[in-house]
């Protein structure tokens, strides 16, 4: 080691020092203020704490770590501050097939660090091995000059900074519309946002963006991954970027990539933006990736994890092979306590330092994956339990992507109760219901109502299913309808990644087209799609675009398309879809029928008729000749107002039928085919409807009876 005159250093012994918090913070220990450095390592014989000049250049001091019984190696260093970098050295064997890989010649980044500086672009190819396996041999390479370093922040500043944001909106479940958005693909291409703020988290809140949030009537974004995120190697091999994100380095850190350079940092950028959207009422969710992270396969980089404690930190097999459940190359072991206190701290840490409302988890099978039984999904995990009782989390929105790619991955439905999960089914039900794909009514009826079959059992109301169409892994609503199959050359995998079970279609001419006929229908497709979105019972999720028409080309797997097939094209915008999607989104927010809270009990609150107006029989559900459906609410009474009578037809034929109406004036309130939708306000001016009407094909109708 090297002093800042170029001299050789000794290697001092830190000051006892707490294990707890993890991490680097500043505190005052004995009268002296200083840094207290905290990292878990259970297997490690040594560990070695690195400091830095203010460049990360030079190393200029590096002290010893005491050991503690629980495996928490941690020390004091006295007159460091804020600002101060630092990296680690782990000691220990070097046996892949044993499940170790520790090579001190790597500089480590500490998984609990708040900040880390430097160049990040270049390390999938931080290998801790030579050749081209890892095996026996280390490599002794020193790497330091290469890697970034951690930054000690003051904890307490930051946490003062969180909580001077604007306060939570607390926009309770049954009257939020998510909206699913990239950062920078949000904004990267719009051209009412200054050219400074593009893809930017100020971007994010920039006027023509608050605008749109509002006039649309959305209420909570769901942002795609803000971490602290790497591009793979293979990526890096064909001059691509991991767009998406989903390739974690940092769980405490704010991507710096999404700074605009207008603020001081990132998480001055960051804070501002949540301050923002809290103060025009609008929540943020954040997509977080605990599942696996930025380390991937046996083949990859050694950058924290890995080298700090390989056996203790990933699932192995036997052979010390990774087990591979989230399809990134390694599985974090979240039954662990190390992983579990790094899932919580970085939890709290988001909800506190930076104010956000909830967390949409990727891949969420995995934080129930119990050892006890055999890393079978439990409910009651130890992961999902601690989440559960932490009062800091109490009140934020938590959704589970329920599945990941193990064994019995498939969770939909099995979350705790407080948990909302993305529901797949109501995604490929409407899908198949009005494009063309073989499904029974009763399944669309079933997911339109809720998903009682996957929720109720539990004690869990219909709040508890995320309703989607599209969402960013998949197509857009506009190439669901243009593309029968998908496009993804561009990934240059040959076409073979990205789902080939898309339930799409494109009305008879593959993708773009000037045929009027072709395009009429597509119109008819999207907006029955957006209305069984919107008239769903259940929380709705838009995704960014979907509401004036973005299309990816067809690419179904668009997560290294850094570059305009991902960005939103705005000046492209259909603005009548806009506005239809507006109104729907209205219609919704002020007509509880639309947006039950309880599950309907079949008897006065909900009914299914025939066109014809008679009361479906089991022998009516079963006769797949007939596609349509026709389905009477009543609506619940919220505060104060009087009950409606709702009735909405489904034809996702592509015939006009005749629909008798229940006894009584109906006012007509909702015709997706002609993209109409009446809000209360215009309801004394209709002539209402009685007897028999007509319904369009491909259409949505909708009708109210006051």
């Amino acid at each position: 080691m090297l002093s800042s005159s170029g001299a050789l250093a000794p290697v001092r012994r830190c000051a006892v020092g707490q294990p707890w918090p993890m991490g680097a913070d500043c505190v005052i220990q004995g009268g002296c203020e200083g840094v207290n450095f905290a990292v878990y390592s259970r297997h490690a014989e040594r560990m070695e704490l690195c400091l830095y000049d203010p460049l990360g250049v030079h190393e200029i001091a590096r002290y010893d770590l005491n050991a503690s019984a629980e495996g928490t190696w941690h020390g004091f260093v006295a007159g460091l501050g804020a600002g101060q970098l630092y990296g680690y050295r782990a000691y220990g064997p070097y046996a892949p097939p044993r499940g170790q890989r520790f090579n001190p010649a790597k500089l480590l980044v500490d998984p609990f660090a708040r900040s880390v500086l430097g160049d990040m672009q270049q390390l999938a190819w931080e290998f801790d091995y030579q050749g081209d396996t890892p095996g026996a041999i280390p490599d002794t390479t020193d790497n330091a000059a290469r890697i970034p370093k951690s930054q000690v922040l003051n904890r307490a500043q930051e946490l003062r900074a969180g909580a001077a944001i604007a306060p939570r909106p607390c926009t309770p479940w049954a009257r939020t519309v998510l909206y699913e958005a990239h950062v920078k693909g949000l904004t990267q291409c719009h051209p009412a946002v200054p050219e400074s703020l593009r893809g930017s988290y100020a971007g994010v809140v920039s006027p023509a963006m608050l605008v749109h949030y509002q006039s649309l009537g959305i209420t909570t974004l769901c942002l795609l991954p803000v971490h602290l995120h790497l591009t793979e190697a293979h990526l890096l091999r064909k001059g691509l970027t991991n767009y998406w994100g989903y390739n974690t380095l940092g769980y405490f850190i704010p991507e710096p990539r999404y700074a605009s350079g207008e603020t001081p940092d990132a998480r001055t950028e960051f804070r501002h933006m949540v301050d923002q959207l809290h103060l025009h009422g609008l929540e943020v969710v954040l997509d977080v990736v605990f599942n696996h992270s930025a380390e991937g396969d046996t083949l990859g980089p050694t950058l924290s994890w890995r080298g700090l404690d390989n056996a203790s930190w990933y699932r192995l097999d036997d052979h010390g092979q990774y087990r591979n459940d989230s399809g990134c190359g390694n599985s974090l072991d979240l039954a662990q306590p190390c992983a579990v206190q790094l899932v919580m701290d970085s939890l709290r840490w988001w909800v506190q330092a930076f104010g956000v409302d909830g967390f949409r988890f990727d891949l969420a099978t995995a934080l129930g994956r119990d050892p006890v039984l055999n890393q079978d999904f439990h409910p009651l995990s130890g992961l999902l339990t601690a989440i559960g009782q932490d009062p800091v989390l109490a009140g934020v929105k938590l959704i589970a992507e329920p599945w990941d790619l193990g064994p019995n991955g498939y969770q939909l439905g099995h979350f705790p109760v407080g948990w909302a999960e993305w529901n797949d089914r109501f995604r490929d039900s409407a899908r198949a219901f009005w494009l063309g794909f073989e499904g029974p009514r009763g399944e669309f009826a079933r997911r339109l109502t809720g998903s009682s079959d996957v929720f109720k059992a539990s004690g869990r109301s219909p709040l508890s299913g995320i309703n989607l169409i599209t969402a960013h892994d998949g197509m857009t609503l506009a190439d669901l309808t243009a593309y029968q199959h998908k496009h993804n050359a561009a990934n240059q995998e040959g076409n073979r990644d990205g789902h080939n079970h898309n339930l799409s279609a494109n009305g008879g001419v593959e993708g773009p087209t000037s045929m009027a006929p072709v395009l009429a229908q597509r119109g008819r497709w999207r907006r029955a799609l957006l209305s069984t979105l919107l008239c769903g019972q259940g929380v709705p999720q838009l995704l960014a675009g979907d509401e004036f028409g973005q299309t990816q080309q067809g690419n179904n797997n668009a997560y290294c398309q850094d570059n305009p097939i991902s960005w939103l094209h705005w000046k492209d915008a259909d603005q009548t879809q806009v506005d239809f999607v507006a109104a729907l989104i209205a219609l919704r927010q002020n007509h509880a029928a639309l947006r039950h809270t309880q599950w309907f009990s079949g008897e006065e609150d909900i009914a299914w008729r025939n066109l014809d107006g008679s009361t479906m029989t089991d022998d009516d559900w079963a006769d797949n000749r007939q596609q349509s459906i026709v389905c009477l609410i009543q609506s619940a009474e919220e505060n104060g107002t009087s009950h409606e009578r709702w009735l909405l037809v489904f034809n996702p034929s592509s015939h006009v039928l005749t629909c008798v109406l229940p006894t009584g004036p109906w006012l007509p309130v909702l015709d997706s085919a002609a993209a109409v939708v009446r809000n209360a306000s215009q309801w004394p001016l209709l002539q209402p409807c009685v007897g028999t009407v007509t319904v369009p094909a491909q259409a949505v109708l909708g009708w109210v009876q006051p």
